[in-house]
C-alpha cells in the first residue's frame, strides 16, 4: 500500500466538502434579510461547535482513561499495560513481558517507575497479568466494556507509550470487527487469536498492551497487532492494526487473578500435534497429523499420525496457521467435520471438538 496515495484524495476531497456546505448555505440565505443571515451566520458556526464538542469528548475520555495506561519495562523491551483493578493487577500483552518475572511500571501519576512481578502469562492469547509490588495512592482502574456493543464506525483512541513515549494518545475508528489473526513468531508468541478489534488508530511498537478505549471510557480491547505491508519492506501498513476484544481479556485475567493460571481457555482444538505439507510445486497442501492425544477430539474421532487434514468444516487448510484460524472461530464441544488424506484416499469424519 503508498501511503501518500491514500492521503492525497483526502486533501482534494476536504476542501471540496467544505465549499459545497458554504454554497448551500448560502443559497438557503436568499435576499440578504437580517433573519437569513442570522441562519446562515448559525449554520457556519455549527461545524465549529460540533467540532468543540467532540474535542471535549475527546479530553474527558483522556482524562477519565489515560491515569489507567501505564508503561511497562522489563529488561531489555518497553510496552504499555492497563490497571485491571484497585489490588495492582495490571493486564498486557504476553509478548511485552516475554521471559521476564520482574518489571518497572510508571503510571501517568508516578514520577518514579514503581516494582512489579508476573503473575501468569498466557501466549495463546498473548495476554498476561503482573501486579504491583506496592499500590499507589490514587491508582485507578479503567473500566472495560461489552465487546458484543463494539460497531464498525465507533470512534476509538488508543492510549499507550508508542516508541516509548509515555501517555500517548492516537485517535481513529473501529475499521472491522470479529477479524483472525495470527501473530508471527519472530518478536510475538505465534498465538491465533479470534474476535479481534480492527482499528485505524495507530498502533506503533510500544503501543502493546494498552489500550483501545471508546467514548463512553471503556476499554473496548488491548493493541496488540499492527499489519505489515510486504510493499513497505515489512514495516507496519498504515492505519490497520489490532487489538484483543475486552471480553476475553476479561475472561482471560480474571482466571489467572483467581487461580494463578488460565483454567479454561474457550479455545476450541482437534488435539494433535501437526506440520504443514507441502506438494510437489512446493505450495501448502495441508496439515499433516504428527501426534495424536490420547482420547482427544481427533483420536475419538478416528484420526491418526500419517493423516492429512485439508479442510474443517467448510474451510479449506493448507497450513497450520490456516487450522488454527480456523479453530479460533470454533468452540470447544462444538461439532464439525475434517476432511484428510489417508494413503492417498480422501475421506471424512465428525469430530467433537476438544478444548486448547
Amino acid at each position: 500500500m503508498d501511503a501518500s496515495r491514500t492521503r492525497v484524495p483526502y486533501r482534494l476531497c476536504a476542501p471540496l466538502l467544505v465549499c459545497c456546505l458554504v454554497l448551500l448555505g448560502g443559497c438557503t440565505g436568499g435576499s440578504g434579510s437580517p433573519a437569513r443571515t442570522e441562519d446562515t451566520a448559525s449554520a457556519q458556526a455549527a461545524p465549529t461547535t460540533a467540532g468543540d464538542d467532540l474535542q471535549s469528548e475527546y479530553q474527558r475520555v483522556v482524562k477519565d482513561v489515560l491515569p489507567s495506561v501505564v508503561q511497562i519495562r522489563t529488561g531489555n523491551a518497553l510496552g504499555s499495560g492497563v490497571v485491571y483493578d484497585g489490588k495492582g493487577h495490571i493486564v498486557t500483552n504476553a509478548h511485552v513481558i516475554g521471559r521476564d518475572r520482574a518489571f518497572e511500571v510508571t503510571t501517568a501519576n508516578s514520577e518514579q517507575p514503581l516494582t512489579a512481578r508476573l503473575v501468569s502469562s498466557y501466549p495463546e492469547q498473548d495476554l498476561a497479568v503482573i501486579r504491583l509490588d506496592k499500590v499507589p495512592r490514587g491508582l485507578k482502574a479503567a473500566a472495560f466494556g461489552d465487546s458484543a456493543k463494539v460497531e464498525v464506525g465507533q470512534i476509538v483512541l488508543a492510549m499507550g507509550s508508542p516508541l516509548g513515549l509515555a501517555s500517548s494518545v492516537t485517535q481513529g475508528i473501529v475499521s472491522a470487527t470479529g477479524r483472525t489473526v495470527s501473530e508471527g513468531g519472530d518478536g510475538g508468541t505465534g498465538a491465533t487469536i479470534g474476535n479481534m478489534v480492527q482499528t485505524s488508530a495507530a498502533i506503533n511498537p510500544g503501543n502493546s498492551g494498552g489500550a483501545l478505549v471508546n467514548l463512553g471510557s471503556q476499554v473496548i480491547g488491548i493493541p496488540t497487532l499492527a499489519a505489515v505491508d510486504p510493499e513497505l519492506g515489512g514495516g507496519a501498513a498504515p492505519g490497520i492494526g489490532f487489538a484483543i476484544p475486552a471480553s476475553l481479556v476479561k475472561t482471560i485475567a480474571d482466571q489467572i487473578i483467581r487461580t494463578g493460571h488460565v483454567t479454561e481457555s474457550g479455545r476450541a482444538a482437534l488435539e494433535i500435534s501437526a506440520r504443514t505439507v507441502v506438494n510437489d510445486s512446493y505450495q501448502p497442501a495441508g496439515v499433516a497429523v504428527v501426534d495424536v492425544k490420547s482420547g482427544g477430539a481427533a483420536d475419538r474421532a478416528g484420526l491418526r499420525a500419517g493423516d492429512i487434514i485439508t479442510g474443517l468444516g467448510d474451510t479449506r487448510i493448507t497450513t497450520v496457521t490456516s487450522l488454527a484460524e480456523a479453530l479460533a472461530g470454533d468452540k470447544p464441544r462444538q461439532r464439525t467435520t475434517v476432511t484428510f488424506l489417508r494413503d492417498g484416499h480422501r475421506k471424512t469424519v465428525d469430530v467433537t471438538l476438544g478444548e486448547q
